[in-house]
């Protein structure tokens, strides 16, 4: 058993925190990594983006429905788990948000992952009502001022993340490292990652625990399409791509069809969203992944990790599977290394 600052502040057995996903991180997934002796997370514009007259919880909308969601996310579980919220200017939901933090205080959640834009005003609200606040930052600079801020925990989200990797294209390999030499508060290794092995190297870097996304995607509980997670096993480390770059909003995606002719659009109108905002949109993503299976006809998140996804277990199995790496991988590191083949 590990036990250190992100153990100690999450409450948590594991120092594995399954990150917020669009159209994955429902209450079912949060609890079942949370059960298993991780961290769980809502994704909390999943759930408040959805239309009111649509599942889950129809009948309430916006904050209210992420409300339910984290009322049924402390049924299913008796532990600690977090939610995400992401601040984004491009959404213009200031209202949606404010109602979202909220909604946080008001639950009590333990646990709550921050992303995009710095928001001072929230942390603190957050951390009076005793939450623990973990930024995730692509960029030491941007690390270093949640730190000064105040946040409790800092997970360095590595370019070879799904989802948004900032503008800076910087890996793991040299961000963990600076991170490991800069940061007084603990960290999380956050993009790319879906082994123990991955763990032990991250914490020689001086991370205190590893932030999961598309490794999670891959499991029993996961809330998503068989196809999907068939998809994610099948396909190597070469099946993701980049998206958005020229309205510097970059995605790394799933390579398909879709995002083949996104690309393609873009490169002959950079700058302009609108001439494939038809293909991006989000209710195309959710149609794939609650719906059809149809893992060719929409732009979706999917990290590199996706090279290291051979299997679909349980949470329990796939957090047990990451420990038991970890731990032998730490053994063979202060051995001196993998031994090598005689010649």
């Amino acid at each position: 058993m590990v036990k250190n600052r992100i153990t100690e502040l999450c409450r948590i057995e594991h120092p594995i925190i399954q990150g917020g996903m669009h159209y994955v991180g429902y209450a079912e997934m949060a609890a079942a990594v949370s059960n298993a002796g991780g961290l769980g997370i809502v994704t909390s514009l999943t759930l408040a983006l959805t239309p009111a007259d649509e599942a889950p919880h129809p009948g309430y909308g916006g904050a209210e429905k992420l409300r339910k969601e984290i009322q049924k996310c402390k049924e299913l579980t008796n532990k600690p788990f977090g939610v995400n919220v992401t601040k984004l200017p491009m959404l213009g939901a200031n209202d949606m948000f404010n109602d979202i933090a909220k909604v946080l205080v008001d639950e009590k959640v333990p646990v709550v992952e921050t992303a995009g834009s710095s928001m001072p005003v929230e942390w603190k609200a957050f951390k009076d009502a005793g939450m623990v606040v973990i930024h995730k930052c692509t960029s030491i600079r941007h690390a270093l001022r949640a730190q000064k801020s105040g946040v409790d925990a800092i997970s360095m989200d590595g370019f070879d993340c799904g989802g948004h990797p900032g503008e800076d294209d910087v890996g793991n390999w040299v961000l963990l490292a600076k991170a490991g030499r800069t940061l007084d508060i603990p960290f999380l290794a956050s993009g790319g990652t879906a082994t123990g092995e991955q763990m032990a190297a991250a914490f020689a870097m001086g991370a205190e625990g590893i932030n999961m996304g598309t490794r999670f995607m891959a499991t029993v509980e996961a809330p998503i399409h068989p196809n999907v997670k068939r998809a994610l096993v099948e396909t190597d480390e070469r099946g993701t791509h980049h998206v958005y770059r020229s309205f510097s909003n970059t995605e790394r995606v799933f390579r398909n069809k879709t995002t083949e002719k996104v690309n393609e659009i873009e490169a002959a109108n950079p700058g302009d969203f609108s001439k494939v905002a038809h293909l991006a949109r989000g209710i195309n993503y959710k149609k794939s992944f609650q719906e059809t299976g149809d893992v060719e006809s929409s732009v979706w998140s999917c990290g590199q990790s996706i090279g290291l996804i051979d299997d679909v277990p349980t949470c329990q199995q796939l957090i047990q599977n990451i420990m038991t790496e970890f731990n032998k991988a730490a053994s063979r590191v202060a051995a001196g290394g993998r031994p090598t083949a005689k010649l």
